[in-house]
């Protein structure tokens, strides 16, 4: 099973793909019943909760096609754009912020990029600047309240550990700070370093407050989605359905940016995002099905308690370094489905909370995103500036370092994960 699903990837096999063969070839290899393949594809994707995943990337490709991102820039601008290097903490701030109403690096990188990188050129920053400092600031869309990948773990972990939608979205917040923080200083460090220029005067409170007043109507998606959990006023899904509702309300009427060219491309991405996302949850039910008849987590943990000789900080360890080896070359989605019921139980056992695990897998994926031969978030912003995957990962150390010194943190500091959880649970 594992052989021919790692043949089929260095043969370049779409992920999905390779999944699903690799469960054939077991089933013939075991002389199983083929329609165990077919009942478990079934099985996984006629969840209810599924519904959250369409809706939240749907809200996210409005957001990305109604003119969000411009605004957002512009606030960002105003606040730290006399900073040294402003223009790069610009970045940082407006991805972070975009990936809160976006919930998708990808979109992150796309929207934010577009216009950011070209601006930071023309501006006199290193284009392998301007791209590491985006590449790196759009990650944070994987933890925000939005994003769909929260989703496909929650129901990842199905009948291993109960893991509550809205914990995990509260668990990522502090981390989501955390790692934009890191962005900001890396952002700077090497601002100076490097000489850039300052850009004007801070303009005054007003046109910060007029500038933030004009994003508001966007940002309040993140509002919205929490909120409306907490108050218990609707579900984690009917949440995802709100925000396609405010995205509508907001590009097409309180912004009236979203013409219907953009409105149908967002249609047409999200049905086909959707398409790829319950594929490859479908198949992984079906892969995660023999991960679980040979019990692979469970020889995979043995293995780690012995080359760590019991030790959870070891464990752990281990474990991150092993989702990032995979992250490299998988997909956020196929990461998280494929690795959470092999490094779930292994992590639990070891005195790690499902939440927080949670958190873990998801900075480790937003690093698998940055990082060759897939790289999808670094291939998309590489394309942008105008330069190559080698010249940006020349200077990628130190936002490297801020990415894994923020994984180590969530990783060895559970309150970063669990105290706002617990907090608001009472």
């Amino acid at each position: 099973m594992c052989g021919s699903f790692v043949l089929l990837l260095l043969l370049g096999v779409p992920v999905a793909f390779s999944i699903g063969l690799a469960s054939v070839a077991t089933v013939l290899a075991a002389d199983l019943p083929m329609a165990i393949v077919f009942q478990k594809m079934v099985g996984g994707m006629q969840i209810f909760s599924f519904l959250a995943i369409p809706f939240f990337i749907f809200a996210g490709e409005l957001m990305l096609h109604g003119g969000i991102a411009e605004r957002i820039v512009n606030f960002a601008n105003r606040l730290v754009g006399h900073v040294r290097g402003g223009l790069g903490m610009s970045n940082v701030l407006g991805c972070t912020l975009f990936g809160g109403v976006a919930g998708s690096p990808l979109a992150d990188v796309s929207a934010m990029g577009s216009v950011m990188i070209p601006l930071m050129k023309r501006e006199g920053y290193d284009a392998d600047y301007a791209v590491n400092v985006t590449t790196h600031a759009a990650l944070v869309g994987a933890l925000m309240p939005t994003s769909h990948n929260l989703i496909i773990y929650v129901l990842a972990t199905a009948g291993i550990a109960a893991v509550s939608v809205f914990n995990l979205i509260l668990a990522a917040l502090i981390p989501a700070l955390l790692l934009t923080i890191a962005n900001l200083v890396a952002a700077y460090t090497v601002a100076v370093k490097r000489g850039y220029p300052t850009h004007g005067a801070f303009p005054g409170w007003g046109p910060v407050l007029a500038a933030f007043l004009a994003a508001l109507p966007g940002l309040l998606v993140i509002v919205i989605i929490l909120g409306g959990i907490l108050s218990g006023v609707f579900t984690a899904t009917e949440s995802a359905a709100t925000a396609v509702c405010w995205a509508l309300l907001v590009t097409g009427l309180v912004y009236k940016s979203l013409s219907w060219k953009g409105f149908l491309a967002a249609c047409a991405k999200a049905c086909k995002t959707t398409g790829v996302v319950l594929l490859l949850i479908g198949i992984s039910a079906a892969f995660g099905y023999f991960l679980a008849l040979y019990e692979v987590p469970q020889k995979t943990g043995d293995w780690l308690t012995q080359l760590s000789g019991n030790r959870p900080w070891l464990i752990f360890l281990w474990v991150n370094v092993l989702l990032f080896l995979l992250g490299t070359f998988l997909d956020m989605a196929a990461t998280i489905l494929i690795c959470t019921p092999i490094f779930l139980p292994i992590c639990m056992k070891a005195g790690m909370d499902p939440t927080q695990f949670g958190v873990v897998m998801l900075v480790n994926c937003a690093l698998g995103l940055n990082t060759p031969p897939v790289g999808s978030v670094q291939f998309v912003g590489c394309a942008i500036g105008g330069v190559s995957v080698g010249q940006v990962m020349r200077s990628i150390a130190p936002f490297y370092g801020a990415l894994l010194a923020t994984l180590l943190a969530v990783t060895y500091i559970p309150a970063l994960s669990l105290a706002l959880p617990a907090w608001v649970g009472g």
